[in-house]
């Protein structure tokens, strides 16, 4: 049965081989809203028959050009606005994730009620935490303060007259996208919040040691890009995370490994990287998390370093040698 507020809000998902969780996340959608458009990008699982027979419009992205997230949430709003201009929210979602039944109308409450808020975010929880070491990590990064917030996730519910007035994501980010855009957002004056109430259950499906590695060398791509689009600014945007990433990932090990070759004893210099996962473990206390678990993410934290280095590499690398960059996958 659908809200009376369903009139008022689209949903815009995004996704390529999602298979079953595709189904769950568009199922999660249509028992609230009617207008509600999925963007492909390229599947091969039978995703765009799948949302097709459901009911759902279907953008099938265009993968002749390089494809971004990004890109394909522009395609799917333009897609969805054209056919139904009276909208006044959009619910970003991705596919491998499932709307929590009664986030749509805390969001759209929030949103009415304070209406220099562009952007409306909650609680995503990681749907198999006990699968992976991973995923579990995953559901302490979606663990972020309530209250306002600079940015949001993939997953949001976005003020149509906000959204078009900074013309939407920047297309040519392959990570990142979403702060970015928050960014241009609160610099025209928007507002973003995170409401402490449920939103999504996400599944990340990291099980191994390579995809959880990957997925950090992206974000180590997206705050490059970041901090050099927008490091200038009063806020300094990403700088000091691009600096913490370059030191510890970067030149520390080169640094310890270099003076290593000169002189074994120096070796014990690599033992900071313990003292910075114990000080980490003390000073930023989970206190919903276990005492072990809670070094365990303290390590994640400082490991993370290496793979994001990576990606800082990577994005310089493309900008001097200027190639475009392509999407780096972890599933």
């Amino acid at each position: 049965m659908k809200t009376t507020f369903s009139a008022t809000i689209g949903a815009v998902v995004i996704g390529r081989n999602e298979g079953e969780r595709l189904r769950t996340c568009l199922e999660s959608l249509s028992q609230n809203l009617t207008h509600i458009v999925y963007v492909d990008s390229g599947s091969s699982d039978g995703s765009v028959d799948l949302a097709t027979k459901m009911g759902m419009t279907v953008v099938p992205l265009d993968m002749a050009q390089p494809f971004t997230a990004a890109r394909a949430r522009n395609a799917g709003f333009k897609t969805l606005i054209s056919s139904n201009p009276s909208l006044k929210y959009v619910q970003f979602i991705d596919g491998d994730c499932q709307l929590v039944s009664s986030w749509l109308e805390s969001a759209t409450d929030f949103l009415e009620q304070h209406t220099y808020y562009a952007v409306a975010c909650g609680r995503r929880r990681e749907r198999f935490p006990e699968k992976s070491l991973y995923n579990r990590l995953c559901d302490v990064e979606w663990d972020t303060p309530i209250g306002g917030a600079t940015a949001c996730g993939g997953d949001a519910l976005i003020r149509v007259e906000a959204f078009v007035e900074v013309d939407g994501y920047r297309e040519d980010l392959i990570a990142g996208e979403e702060p970015e855009m928050c960014f241009r957002l609160r610099h025209k004056g928007w507002k973003i919040y995170r409401l402490d109430a449920e939103m999504t259950w996400h599944d990340a499906a990291i099980t191994q040691f390579g995809q959880w590695w990957r997925r950090s060398k992206r974000a180590g791509f997206a705050y490059a890009a970041g901090s050099a689009l927008h490091g200038a600014s009063k806020e300094r945007y990403w700088v000091k995370e691009n600096r913490s990433i370059v030191f510890w990932g970067g030149l520390l090990p080169i640094l310890l490994l270099s003076l290593g070759l000169l002189n074994k004893w120096f070796m014990i210099g690599w033992g900071i990287y313990l003292v910075q996962i114990v000080r980490i473990a003390s000073f930023n206390v989970r206190h919903n998390y276990a005492k072990n678990f809670q070094y365990l993410i303290a390590g994640s934290f400082v490991l993370i370093k290496f793979p994001q280095f990576m990606g800082v590499v990577s994005y310089h690398l493309a900008r001097l040698l200027k190639y475009r960059a392509t999407l780096i996958e972890y599933k």
